[in-house]
């Protein structure tokens, strides 16, 4: 065999050995690696904004509704600290439903079915009106509408006896008309919206097994 020819043999034959022993170091890639994962870092900021909790600040239940550091805000403060599930907000939402379940019940001349939610005072002047509607023979008939507004008037609570009292602005809206003995209308009119402002006080003993709120005093 020619001298050159077998240089050749022995030169591929290194260089085979070279590339297998390349390959048993270095390893294969195929394709597109995923990068290596950096370990997390500790210092290392979140994607979203943080959230801060500031306590301490003015409750919105009781600033939504009355002037932040007024007398009527501490009275609800101090109501809160007796009761935590008070909340304004859903009182509010319950004397609207009262509003309207009380004074229907006065136009209709049912008042026996609100008297849980009465004081006797109360009670005993929604009873005499209709006692004198009664003695006159006249017969009211009333659809409720709704209430275009309301708000809290006033707030005062005794720490001692734990008595609170929510005063709220109502003005009601209904339909009414007024009939004698003979069935004739003698006031209102079945098409007209007549607009009603009421000022109630509401009274409750916080803190107290019983939830329910008494109507003890009425005005315009």
């Amino acid at each position: 065999m020619n001298s050159p020819i077998i240089q050749l043999l022995v030169l591929a034959g290194i260089a085979v050995f070279l590339i297998l022993r390349l390959r048993s170091v270095l390893g294969t890639r195929e394709g597109f690696e995923k990068p290596p994962i950096a370990p997390p870092e500790k210092s290392r900021r979140r994607a979203g904004p943080d959230l801060e909790v500031i306590e301490g600040g003015p409750d919105r239940d009781i600033t939504d509704h009355v002037e932040e550091g007024s007398d009527a805000a501490k009275a609800l403060s101090g109501m809160k600290g007796v009761d935590p599930s008070f909340n304004v907000r859903e009182f509010l939402q319950g004397a609207r439903g009262a509003y309207e379940m009380i004074l229907m019940a006065f136009e209709n001349g049912d008042m026996a079915s609100v008297k849980p939610f009465l004081s006797e005072d109360v009670y005993a002047a929604f009873a005499s009106v209709l006692e004198a509607r009664e003695a006159e023979g006249m017969t009211v008939q009333a659809t409720f509408v709704g209430i275009s507004e309301l708000g809290v008037r006033d707030v005062t609570f005794d720490r001692t006896t734990r008595e609170a009292e929510m005063t709220i602005k109502f003005v009601g809206e209904l339909t009414e008309v007024v009939r004698d003995r003979a069935g004739e209308i003698v006031d209102g009119n079945p098409n007209a919206i007549k607009r009603q402002k009421d000022i109630w006080t509401f009274a409750r003993t916080m803190g107290s097994d019983d939830p329910n709120w008494i109507l003890v005093a009425t005005g315009e």
